[in-house]
C-alpha cells in the first residue's frame, strides 16, 4: 500500500473518532490553522502532509506519530535503549513525552518520503 494512502486513512480514522465524537474535517482544520481542503487532500493523499503537519496531527488527535504509519513502521519500545533510557529516567514527565515525540518524529523522518510540492503522483489529472 500506498504510505501516502495508509496516512491519509489514518488522520480520517483519528478525526473522525477524536473524543467519541470525532472532528469535521473544519473542526481540525481550525485547530490545525490550515484549510479545510488541505485535510480533505491529506486524507484523499492528494497532498502529502509534511513530518511537522504530522507532529502536530499527532499533538491536536492526541495520537503518537508512530500510530500514522503502517506496523512495520512503529516504534519497538522493547528496543535495547539503555543508554537513552539512563539518561532519560529523572526526567520530568512533561520532557520525557517531548523526548518521546522527538524520538518518533526522528524515526518517522528515516522512512517517510520528503514532501513534494503539490499533488501526489498519479492522482486524478496527471
Amino acid at each position: 500500500m500506498d504510505i501516502f494512502i495508509f496516512v491519509g486513512s489514518r488522520i480520517r480514522e483519528f478525526r473522525t473518532r477524536f473524543g467519541g465524537k470525532g472532528l469535521t474535517q473544519e473542526a481540525l482544520a481550525e485547530k490545525m490553522a490550515v484549510s479545510t481542503n488541505t485535510i480533505s487532500r491529506w486524507e484523499t493523499a492528494t497532498y502529502q502532509p509534511s513530518l511537522q503537519d504530522l507532529d502536530k496531527l499527532a499533538r491536536v488527535l492526541g495520537e503518537r506519530i508512530s500510530s500514522f504509519f503502517p506496523p512495520e513502521h512503529e516504534l519497538n519500545a522493547d528496543e535495547p535503549l539503555s543508554a537513552l533510557l539512563r539518561s532519560a529516567r529523572d526526567l520530568d514527565p512533561h520532557d520525557l513525552e517531548e523526548l518521546r515525540r522527538y524520538a518518533e518524529f526522528r524515526r518517522a523522518s528515516s522512512f517517510y518520503p520528503k514532501r513534494r510540492r503539490g499533488r501526489a503522483s498519479g492522482a486524478a489529472g496527471e
